[in-house]
């Protein structure tokens, strides 16, 4: 294990933390620990027109929900802080005058309006090369110090190296080339004094001491501009690793439009943190054989980046929903608990925890997410409307029902042990007497007392619901079918 590993998950707060930010947060997470390394948080809040107050204070919320624990960063400190950008502007403003000095940058003073211009043209004459045309790559020095002079505004930006090609090898996809000539000259400096990502990523990362990069896909086409600053910086670049695309189950690749929502919004929807952490390790890595369900502990342990794929993965969200239930099955009553109780409370349902566990306990196995503890349970809390269509042509409308009812009813109320155990023993004898199967007076109750075709099993929701109401609703089962006769 490598102790010197040094990550970093760095989001900008101008949006919600998607879930293919989450999975690039995990992966970097995992790869610390597996290397015994450290992961940072930063923030990249030097695009002040779409800065969102509230995103950052999402942004912590999510990674914490995770459990995704940062080493350095906001909140926590560090010794290579502050880990805000928007708090180093005078570090990028250094190194950017640094490479005019030596060469490799330039000021450039074209307007919004020229640029814009160049950009129609380019696009009239379907040139493949975009970007800008270099037009103040050239400038005389006496014409830039008379501009300087002049107080016009400028950005700084890289003078890319012509008629050549830039190497650098991905630890996910091997070894990419570029050719120099379709790489346009990148602002490393806006003319507000903030630096565009490329300049404060590749400071930050240097003096960060960032030894892997671990990022999404969209930024390959940026990598060979990095690995160009980085030479004019005279700086070693770092280990590049760019994460697998994810797409929608639709196909394309994952959006806020095809389903990428955020974290929280998984959180409000009922998934168990433990749950989300696992499907998303799944995306794009696998841990070298067909293991679906995995702990944190040993996906600290296994992670490696041999073992994640440069093919798309895809958001299966019935996959997740499948590994929800796991989860959900796996956790005590109690624990769960902590998770609904708040759930209850929103539908006014207030009882005591020893009936709530109980009932959770019943339910655990059947739900794939937390919510479904209250929307399949209302029949616990109180009366239901009407009974389960399906259900009432197949229990109600044929047979004997009200025979086996009113044979219900009347075992039910000379018993005063209304435990599950005894209430198994008096389905038993309701059939017994009936000459029928289980399967003739089980699901006729069931219905008469839940209102549904199907549940829990049958002695325990008779229990938790009680006595009373067991046979109040049988009474009104009855009144129901005669009625309807």
């Amino acid at each position: 294990m490598d102790k010197n590993v040094r990550v970093r998950f760095a989001p900008s707060p101008t949006g919600y933390l998607h879930v293919g930010g989450a999975r690039t947060a995990l992966f970097n997470y995992l790869f610390a620990k597996a290397n015994g390394g450290k992961f940072i948080l930063r923030i990249e809040d030097t695009d002040r027109t779409r800065f969102q107050e509230d995103s950052l204070k999402e942004i912590f919320e999510s990674l914490k929900w995770l459990d995704l624990q940062w080493d350095e960063g906001p909140e926590k400190g560090g010794d290579y802080g502050p880990y805000i950008q928007s708090e180093r502007l005078d570090l990028y403003k250094k190194y950017a005058l640094e490479l005019i000095e030596n060469g490799n940058a330039y000021y450039c003073f074209c307007t919004p309006e020229r640029l814009q211009k160049v950009r129609e043209e380019k696009e009239k004459n379907k040139e493949k090369q975009g970007g800008y045309d270099r037009h103040c790559r050239n400038l005389r020095d006496d014409e830039v110090k008379s501009k300087l002079e002049s107080g016009i505004p400028y950005v700084i930006r890289l003078k890319i190296p012509l008629n050549d090609t830039v190497t650098f090898n991905d630890a996910i996809r091997g070894e990419i080339t570029y050719d120099t000539n379709q790489l346009d000259d990148i602002v490393l400096l806006k003319s507000d004094g903030f630096p565009t990502y490329h300049l404060a990523s590749i400071v930050d990362d240097r003096l960060m001491k960032i030894t892997h990069v671990l990022r999404g896909d969209e930024w390959i086409a940026s990598a060979p501009r990095h690995v160009l600053l980085y030479k004019a910086l005279g700086w070693e670049p770092p280990v590049f690793a760019h994460m697998p695309v994810i797409l929608s189950p639709s196909g394309g690749k994952l959006s806020k439009r095809k389903g990428a929502a955020s974290v929280m919004d998984y959180k409000k929807a009922g998934y168990l943190s433990e749950a989300l952490v696992n499907f998303l390790a799944l995306l794009g890595w696998n841990p070298g054989d067909d293991r679906e369900i995995l702990s944190r502990e040993e996906l600290e342990k296994l992670f490696s980046l041999e073992r994640v794929s440069p093919k798309p993965a895809v958001f299966d969200e019935q996959k997740l929903e499948w590994l929800n239930s796991q989860y959900i099955m796996e956790m005590s009553a109690e624990k769960l608990l902590e998770e609904v109780r708040p759930l209850f409370q929103a539908e006014g349902i207030e009882k005591e925890d020893e009936f709530l566990i109980k009932l959770i306990g019943l339910m655990k196995q059947r739900v794939r997410k937390l919510p479904d503890f209250v929307n399949n349970t209302k029949y616990f809390f109180k009366e239901f409307e009407e009974y389960n269509a399906k259900a009432v042509k197949k229990r109600f409308l044929k047979g004997e029902p009200i025979k086996v009812l009113e044979t219900a009813k009347e075992i039910f109320e000379n018993t005063d042990d209304f435990s599950a155990e005894n209430i198994e023993k008096l389905l038993t004898l309701i059939a017994e007497k009936l000459e029928l199967s289980p399967g003739g007076v089980n699901p006729v109750v069931r219905l008469a007392v839940t209102g549904e075709g199907g549940g829990p099993d049958l002695k325990d929701t008779i229990e938790l619901i009680g006595k009373e109401t067991t046979i109040k609703r049988i009474d009104k089962a009855i009144n129901w079918i005669k009625n309807r006769g």
